[in-house]
């Protein structure tokens, strides 16, 4: 195994994973908190930090089709939500390349 390199978020508002409590996004880059994933509440990002990808994955999500990766914590690979990586009804196009983080997984700091 090589080294874990983690990146570090300032200020207040960062959300953590629950598991090991590895910094995963800021409030600053939360888009929407109108969403919902497997766990209850989850909320829409912009960017993220220290996560990994699964493989590509059709899925039918409430709002239709979407081509979607699994978010793995990259310190202990707890799942955190997913990445919407393509999105083929044309009103949900601004998901893609977006992030869901479910709230049950997560921790805030501040």
């Amino acid at each position: 195994m090589g080294l874990l390199f983690l990146q570090r978020l300032e200020g207040e508002g960062v959300f953590r994973c629950r598991r090991c409590r590895v910094d995963s996004a800021s409030k600053d880059a939360i888009i929407s908190r109108d969403f919902y994933g497997r766990t209850g509440r989850a909320y829409l990002f912009d960017h993220v930090v220290n996560i990994c990808l699964g493989p590509n994955e059709d899925r039918h999500l409430v709002t239709g089709l979407h081509t979607v990766n699994d978010i793995y914590c990259s310190c202990c690979q707890q799942i955190l939500g997913w990445r919407y990586e393509k999105a083929y009804n044309q009103s949900e196009k601004y998901k893609e390349g977006k992030y869901i983080l479910e709230r049950a997984r997560m921790v805030k700091d501040g």
